[in-house]
């Protein structure tokens, strides 16, 4: 099944529970439902995941994991999808969503330099805001939707494929 490959790279739920940082979150950790693998709760992470990957935010691991609170979805899977973005995947990935921005928006593809500094960011990100929020928006609420439809259809596709192969198994022994 499709759960035990997911559980070789999650963590121990008590591992997750012992972590300061998610400690504002009390008892809520100790719902079931978080920790289950299954087609609706994995599908569900990953569409929580793929949303806050795509939010120009801090702390997107703790909105993730408030949000997977509140829908009931895998909690350590929906924290670990946000690692999508890491400073590796950032520039390509949020240069992309300003591209996106661009055409939704109608405004030209400007060229800009990036710079770490706080004078960057007030001049430079002061004429690309639009069309780069409006481009992590779209590719956050596309990506989470093909996320969720692609994984539920994955799984939902292996676990009739089982089904079958026992069926088969079953009948030839027959």
């Amino acid at each position: 099944m499709p759960r035990k490959f997911f559980q070789r790279f999650l963590p121990k739920p008590q591992t997750i529970k012992e972590n300061k940082m998610l400690q504002i979150f009390g008892d809520w950790l100790h719902e079931p439902n978080l920790w289950h693998l299954n087609r609706r709760s994995v599908a569900g992470a990953f569409a929580v995941g793929l949303f806050f990957a795509w939010m120009p935010i801090p702390f997107q691991m703790f909105l993730a994991a408030g949000t997977a609170i509140w829908a009931g979805t895998n909690l350590p899977l929906s924290v670990s999808i946000v690692w999508l973005t890491n400073p590796i995947t950032i520039p390509p990935m949020f240069y992309s969503a300003y591209i996106v921005g661009t055409w939704i928006v109608g405004e030209p593809v400007t060229d800009f330099s990036f710079e770490l500094t706080f004078d960057w960011l007030l001049n430079e990100l002061a004429a690309i805001w639009k069309p780069f929020l409006v481009g992590c928006l779209t590719l956050a609420i596309s990506s989470s939707f093909i996320g969720y439809a692609t994984v539920s259809g994955l799984w939902r596709y292996l676990v009739i494929t089982r089904r079958a192969k026992r069926r088969h198994l079953y009948k030839s022994k027959k």
